[in-house]
């Protein structure tokens, strides 16, 4: 069960909804296990993985309660508060996603392969990037985005002031997210990210039952504006910082002709068009469709553009952004 991967655009109905309104929404996803219901609640718990037997204890009676309030938890599937929330939501008969900072045919950490397995069966496993991908660090902080966007709320379990948690809040507040955060001793190096955040202003986490009645409000607040929470990104940022390297990467029309006189002979009959439409400099999936001699699809092109990345005949510099292979 689960083992089908499925890839998923913006163009299509089953893509989640609530990551179409963030900045850098993900150009596509692969899937394995059950796609959510975009309707149902959802919270994303994050933290340190090296956590306190009170942080395990708070992840375990927190995660038990969204599960059996059918509330989808949301992490990284990773070793610590992460995963301990995740496992708990599915213990107790709810469900959860893991979004991964590699393919969604590999289980990282490998210490986590039940909850893998489990997620399989009982939940969904996300991931930008194509199958086979190992798990990069640089990977991980550009993830943390996604794992925000799932969620209408973030809670924060422990974190050290420096922590990689702090990334997912910054994302969270820049896309519109309520943050709630558990306090901890003035003592404890493993509280002082969630002490400083509730002194930024973060709402304090004082029981899962409040938790429960601030996202209904939420939920409320939200249906009567007639949308999805989050809020909206136009990636002109993006575009702007995409368009600054082109003096550094783009070639000569000269050298292009011939790179892509060298490099066609391999390439699909299928996806010559599209290959021919690539650059050296990076272009939106909208940008390269424009360029086609014949119609298609923005997600059959997002579907081919992958393709052609896993053939390495190109790269994607960014979600929505791809070149040719210099």
């Amino acid at each position: 069960m689960g083992e089908e991967i499925r890839f998923i655009t913006p163009f299509e109905k089953e893509y989640p909804d609530r990551l179409r309104n963030i900045p850098d929404a993900p150009s596509g996803l692969y899937v394995r296990g059950k796609l959510p219901v975009n309707k149902g609640v959802s919270v994303a718990v994050i933290g340190a993985r090296d956590c306190s037997d009170y942080g395990k204890y708070v992840a375990e009676h927190l995660g038990a309660f969204l599960g059996r309030n059918r509330v989808t938890v949301v992490s990284g599937m990773a070793r610590g508060i992460d995963g301990i929330s995740q496992w708990a939501a599915l213990e107790a008969g709810g469900t959860s996603i893991g979004v991964l900072g590699c393919g969604v045919d590999i289980c990282y950490p490998a210490g986590n392969r039940v909850l893998f397995n489990r997620l399989l069966e009982q939940g969904t496993i996300f991931s930008e990037y194509p199958p086979g991908t190992p798990p990069r660090a640089m990977n991980f902080p550009v993830r943390n985005r996604i794992v925000s966007g799932l969620a209408d709320a973030v809670v924060v379990i422990e974190a050290r002031n420096k922590s990689g948690t702090l990334i997912t809040v910054d994302m969270a507040l820049e896309q519109g997210k309520e943050v709630f955060v558990v306090p901890g001793r003035v003592t404890d190096r493993l509280s002082d990210g969630c002490n400083k955040l509730i002194k930024q202003g973060a709402e304090i986490l004082v029981s899962p039952e409040e938790l429960l009645e601030e996202l209904q409000k939420l939920k409320e607040r939200t249906e009567e504006r007639g949308g999805l929470r989050g809020k909206a990104g136009d990636g002109k940022a993006q575009e702007r910082k995409l368009q600054g390297q082109v003096s550094q990467e783009r070639k000569s029309d000269t050298e292009s002709d011939t790179w892509l006189e060298e490099q066609s002979s391999e390439v699909p009959p299928e996806l010559c068009d599209l290959y021919h439409a690539l650059d050296f400099y990076p272009q939106s999936v909208e940008q390269i469709v424009a360029r086609l001699p014949s119609d298609i699809s923005l997600s059959q092109a997002a579907i081919q553009l992958i393709q052609l990345c896993i053939d390495k005949k190109a790269v994607q510099v960014s979600p929505g952004y791809f070149k040719g292979m210099q």
